[in-house]
């Protein structure tokens, strides 16, 4: 006999008896059943590789040595923190490197990442389409490593290509390792060079789902090409520019290491614009063992992230509600 449940009381909870949401969630999964089985291994690509590994973080909290281990090595409270930012000048120092690098190379990533796609959308020669589009998409796949010894053969003070090219017009060379301001623009650059063209190829996606009829009314109306792209062409963009600006945000204070690594060889000279805060844990926790160090700048880098997120997602929404990530 089953127990039944008289208006303005809860349905009792009895064996065997289904809620409405499982049984909606029974329904999707048999309607759906193609679309999950789909999703199937990049969930569990997330649980293996996002979600487990944050038993780690206990890590933070302790003074971790290899004999002992993760779990059995002592308490170490909040003192890799501590250690991180006793030295206040440091610790300002490369989140404002890290910070001011992400900034510039959001900034004018995605600037030109947009302009080559509305180029691209302006032409009219696919076969030039095509071959444009890989020649730009293949610096994204070439190594920080590599970038670096080419631009090692372009910057050296005695055989680089550069001062060779300034020498011969009769100007004094320049010493492009020693500059640490001027290697900010060379890092813009680099970055430009290397992420663009994968910026631009999702932005020439999307403007390919358009619909045509926009353009052909604008044409029709006396439109100039010019008014065309700043009334249509960049609109449609926005959003997805609001959405890709929003998942960068969330790596704000993570930089690439193996960019300055490979780039700058960690000059001591370049440290003072190309000390991020990867660069600073390698050099003073990753070289010397210091793994609770390492991983309790890695977690205030993530909840640093998280806030910046959270801001953005919110400011996003205040300019367009369909432009929020949640």
């Amino acid at each position: 006999m089953t127990q039944e449940a008289t208006p303005g009381t809860m349905e009792p909870l009895i064996p065997g008896t289904r809620t409405a949401s499982a049984r909606r969630f029974r329904k999707s999964l048999r309607k759906d059943s193609s679309l999950y089985l789909l999703a199937l291994p990049g969930i569990i690509i997330l649980i293996l590789f996002a979600y487990l590994p944050m038993s780690g973080l206990i890590l933070v909290f302790k003074n971790y040595n290899f004999n002992d281990g993760i779990f059995g090595s002592p308490w170490a409270g909040f003192s890799n923190f501590e250690f991180f930012f006793s030295s206040m000048e440091d610790a300002l120092r490369a989140t404002r490197n890290t910070v001011m690098l992400n900034a510039l190379y959001m900034l004018t990533g995605t600037f030109f990442s947009v302009a080559i796609a509305i180029i691209l959308n302006e032409l009219r020669s696919k076969w030039f389409i095509k071959i444009t589009q890989s020649v730009m998409f293949f610096p994204y796949f070439i190594s920080w490593i590599i970038i670096g010894a080419i631009l090692f053969s372009l910057l050296d003070y005695d055989k680089g290509i550069l001062n060779q090219l300034l020498q011969s017009l009769g100007l004094s060379q320049m010493d492009w390792y020693s500059s640490p301001w001027l290697f900010v623009v060379i890092l813009v650059l680099a970055n430009i060079w290397k992420s663009a063209g994968y910026g631009a190829i999702i932005y020439y996606a999307v403007l390919q789902g358009v619909d045509t009829s926009y353009y052909e009314a604008a044409r029709i109306d006396g439109a100039s090409r010019w008014q065309i792209i700043t009334k249509i062409t960049i609109p449609m963009l926005i959003p997805s520019i609001i959405l890709m600006t929003l998942l960068g945000i969330g790596g704000m204070l993570k930089g690439d290491l193996s960019m300055i690594m490979g780039v700058t060889f960690l000059n001591p000279l370049l440290l003072p614009t190309t000390d991020i805060i990867d660069v600073y844990v390698y050099r003073t926790a990753i070289r010397s063992g210091e793994f609770g160090f390492a991983s309790a700048i890695t977690l205030y880098q993530s909840v640093f992230g998280f806030i910046l997120v959270l801001v953005a997602n919110k400011l996003a929404g205040w300019y367009d509600k369909d432009s929020k990530l949640f």
